[in-house]
């Protein structure tokens, strides 16, 4: 068993596609790497393990996630770690390169890689002089680096030869030095998709694509062309950061509201999001709401769409995770959480509704214009011949280009109703939404989906 096996605890976000770390250090102290705002997984295997979070590290300015660094300072006394060319404006221990920090037996170590943020740094951790592994952040990661453009498509270019610099200098480790990213599949932060979250050195410079590049040109060639589009908040997180978000005194709850005090807050500017089912919007839904079905990818689709600064009143099914809808909302700076709303509560007051209609593949008409809002990586590599392509990121600023009485579709269903939503509020009431995606429509209708390099 090595020290990963033993200490290391990855705390992965799905939906985020990021992994935070624990560290057993021994004594029942821990150290904690990259950990967002939602900080339940990571205190439920703190108290498994009997551990006192001592010690919270960021490796850059997250844009993704609001950090959980200041909580554990507030709760458990952690001194937080970060760069101090990042500027922050809280109390913590600022480190340049080469500072070292005395975890009480181990040592982890400042390396300045900047690429994915000016200020980036990884951690290399130490038993003495032997290298136990290095939290990467957005540097190396499996399969690629994070991207380079989250400060202006103006220095993209500039921070992707920091990046490749950044990378190099990682590769000088030992070719056994496990590799211990945040990033991973499913960040909009990094492109590669795969189950690995982990690495070693060694493996990283025989497979990743960007590593064999055989020169610097090479390698900025490869990375700025992977890039895609990334959610609307990403822009104001890393500022956020900065400036650090503010610890929470107490666990936060999402009361019960009456369908008169939903009216009276959506009469004052509040969003009505729905985060039932697809099922169950598409079968009546308040008029003017959001579709955007609690799951993994719930946060990244709340933050692209609605401002951090608006009132949210929610209507959920039975049963959601309340707790689930909340941390996913704070966790990218969404506070005004106002309370919650039933369908039932609200028909039963006499509140009115809309429906939109929810298709399978074999029930569609062949004439009837298609939206397809998926990524555009996605829709290269294979969309249903003539549909029109608009992100659903992009949507809201471009619902006139939407096709009058267009068939909505992405992969499942969860973004094309999001769309629908989306289109309805524009005043598109003719939407209809595909039950699957496009493969199911070739599988159905037999022709062939359209491919593009």
């Amino acid at each position: 068993m090595g020290f990963a096996d033993d200490h290391l605890v990855p705390l992965v976000d799905e939906g985020l596609g990021n992994s935070a770390y624990l560290v057993d250090l021994g004594d029942g102290r821990a150290l904690a790497v990259d950990a967002s705002r939602d900080l339940r997984a990571l205190r439920s295997e703190a108290r498994r393990r009997r551990l006192t979070v001592a010690f919270a590290a960021d490796t850059h300015l997250h844009a993704d996630f609001l950090t959980g660094a200041l909580q554990l300072a507030a709760d458990d006394g952690a001194t937080v770690l970060a760069s101090a060319a990042g500027r922050r404006a809280f109390e913590h221990r600022a480190l340049a390169d080469g500072d070292e920090v005395d975890l009480g037996g181990l040592t982890l170590r400042a390396l300045a890689t900047p690429g994915h943020t000016d200020e980036h740094l990884s951690f290399l951790l130490l038993d003495g002089t032997r290298e136990l592994g290095v939290f990467t952040g957005g540097s190396l990661i499996v399969g690629s680096a994070a991207r380079t453009d989250l400060l202006g498509a103006d220095r993209a270019e500039e921070l992707a030869r920091a990046q490749y610099r950044s990378l190099h200098r990682l590769t000088r480790l030992p070719d056994t030095t496990p590799v211990w990213p945040t990033h991973g599949a499913g960040s909009f932060c990094s492109a590669p998709q795969g189950a690995e979250r982990t690495t070693t050195i060694g493996a990283e410079k025989r497979a990743n694509t960007l590593l064999t590049a055989p020169d610097e040109e090479s390698f900025v060639r490869r990375l700025l062309g992977g890039l895609g589009s990334y959610p609307a908040y990403f822009d104001r997180l890393a500022e956020a950061n900065r400036r650090g978000p503010e610890p929470l005194p107490a666990a936060p709850s999402l009361p019960a509201l009456s369908p008169a005090e939903v009216r009276r807050l959506r009469g004052e500017g509040a969003g009505i999001v729905d985060v039932r089912p697809v099922e169950d919007f598409a079968a009546g839904h308040i008029p003017g709401a959001l579709s955007v079905h609690l799951r993994d990818q719930f946060a990244t689709w709340l933050g692209w769409l609605l401002p951090d600064d608006t009132p949210l009143v929610f209507v959920t099914a039975p049963g959601q995770d309340l707790a689930e809808l909340i941390w996913q909302s704070l966790k990218i700076g969404h506070q005004r959480l106002c309370g919650r709303v039933t369908m039932d509560a609200w028909t039963s007051a006499g509140g009115d509704h809309e429906t939109v209609d929810l298709v399978p593949p074999d029930d569609v008409d062949a004439d009837r214009p298609v939206l397809d809002v998926r990524q555009r990586s996605e829709c290269e590599a294979g969309h249903i011949p003539g549909a029109v392509t608009i992100e659903l990121g992009d949507l809201t600023d471009h619902t006139a280009e939407a096709p009058s009485g267009a068939l909505v579709h992405c992969t499942r269903g969860e973004r094309a109703m999001t769309a629908a939503s989306v289109l309805q509020r524009a005043g598109h009431h003719d939407v209809t939404v595909l039950r699957g995606g496009p493969e199911d429509w070739s599988r159905t209708t037999g022709h062939p989906l359209r491919t593009e390099d």
